[in-house]
């Protein structure tokens, strides 16, 4: 069991993996923004150990300096511009928060005695366009948006701080994840929010953007399982996908939720939905991950969708 450090746990992904951690009996300490709410609100009543709350904005020096001086036995850092859309927006923004920012603190939380084991949560979308099948660690990263600019950034600089200082920085490569609770600024939350709107109102034409895109999508809660996983097995300094191997078009998912909404819906293409720069094909390669620690997905993308679609409606 280990005290973890769990950064930008208010977020989506942050919340399954505190839950996740604590059902696995351990301590978390979660960085949260000010004006988040708190665990205790969000956390399911359940036994298990006590959840700290240190309240910090991590684009702020002071706050990146005072969390920099916690002294966790393991850390995930999650926090991050995480949205492309937004990152497009404030390119030099998310290259502070997402690189410049998370550097300074690993750094900071680098350089005890004891330094914790660090994982670092990067995106599958660093290796960029080009590939038609599942992509390997091995593949050169060629980011083509801020968002994976930045995460590229980071990537580097870790890298480097790893060589110098002896700093045991795993990295995590996730690719597309989803499931409920996510955001409408992400593709399939969006697409289910649109289909049971569409059958509210009875209108048959879904708005959608571009629906021929390639992605490997796994759920949020197999996500989390692979990072506590790298936590303990993965070997420091070195970068894996966190991925399924398999990949799936938007035009099938669209499909797929319209039946689990209850609703023959027709897409039709948005010019404001599309995406700058898209990726055709991005589907990683989990043959590392799976070698190092043992894991496979065990919820199937139906039950992902499912799971989307009821959390919604209600």
């Amino acid at each position: 069991m280990m005290r973890l450090l769990v950064t930008g746990a208010d977020g989506f992904v942050g919340q399954h993996l505190v839950r996740a951690a604590r059902g696995a009996g351990n301590s978390v300490i979660a960085t949260i923004l000010p004006d988040a709410a708190p665990p205790s609100e969000w956390l399911e009543r359940q036994a298990g150990p006590a959840v700290d709350v240190v309240r910090a904005d991590l684009s702020v020096a002071a706050d990146v300096k005072r969390t920099g001086e916690l002294r966790p036995d393991a850390v995930v850092h999650l926090a991050a511009i995480a949205s492309g859309a937004a990152a497009r927006q404030d390119p030099a923004g998310a290259m502070q928060f997402n690189s410049t920012a998370a550097v300074t603190l690993i750094k900071a939380l680098g350089s005890s005695a004891r330094p914790p084991r660090i994982l670092f949560v990067s995106t599958g979308e660093v290796y960029g366009p080009g590939h038609k099948g599942p992509i390997s660690e091995v593949s050169p990263m060629d980011p083509v948006s801020p968002y994976a600019t930045s995460k590229a950034a980071a990537e580097d600089a870790l890298e480097n701080l790893g060589r110098v200082n002896g700093l045991p920085v795993i990295v995590a490569r996730a690719f597309p994840h989803t499931g409920p609770g996510q955001s409408t600024a992400y593709v399939l939350p969006a697409l289910a929010a649109r289909l049971l709107e569409a059958r509210r109102t009875g209108q048959r034409e879904v708005p959608v953007g571009n629906l021929d895109a390639v992605r490997d999508f796994l759920d949020v809660r197999d996500v989390v399982r692979a990072y506590l996983f790298l936590l303990e097995m993965g070997e420091a300094g070195s970068r894996y996908n966190v991925a399924s191997g398999v990949g799936r078009r938007l035009r099938d998912c669209f499909t797929l939720l319209a039946e689990m909404v209850g609703i023959d819906a027709e897409p039709r293409q948005d010019a404001s939905l599309l995406r700058p720069a898209d990726i055709p094909v991005l589907i990683g390669d989990p043959a590392k991950l799976r070698h190092a620690t043992a894991w496979s997905p065990q919820i199937s993308f139906e039950r992902t969708l499912q799971d989307l679609v009821n959390a919604q409606a209600h």
